[in-house]
């Protein structure tokens, strides 16, 4: 059974740091692109970003590019969001989503993701 666990959340100051992990088993994780999304309450679920299994790309929402930081560990099936200057705006639950290489939606897609994780608070405040 495929399962995404996040961990890493929690509560900090507007300026400070917080990396999450993302650990996956019962699926190839090596040849799945993996990534992150994010919902603060109130608003629909956006794509944060993403690392794509094939060349190692790693897109970014406009709203975090040169914040955070995505990376991963195949060896430790393990995707890290080290995120930077966070932001109150940046508060929210974050979720671990993995698909299919051979997916060709558009990163940001929702339904495009075959699984997702249970998701980890992050609450920044000002």
């Amino acid at each position: 059974q495929a399962q995404l666990v996040e961990s890493g959340g929690g509560f900090v100051q507007a300026g400070g740091s917080v990396r999450l992990s993302c650990v996956g088993s019962g699926f190839t994780f090596d040849s799945y692109d993996i990534g992150w999304f994010r919902q603060a309450p109130g608003k629909e679920r956006e794509g944060v970003s993403i690392i794509f299994s094939s060349d190692g790309s790693t897109p970014y929402a406009d709203s975090v590019k040169g914040r955070f930081t995505i990376s991963r560990d195949n060896a430790k099936s393990t995707v890290y969001l080290q995120m930077s200057n966070l932001k109150p705006e940046d508060t929210g639950v974050y979720y671990c989503v993995a698909r299919t290489s051979l997916s060709g939606s558009i990163w940001t897609t929702l339904g495009s993701y075959n699984y997702w994780g249970q998701g980890t608070q992050v609450t920044v405040s000002s």
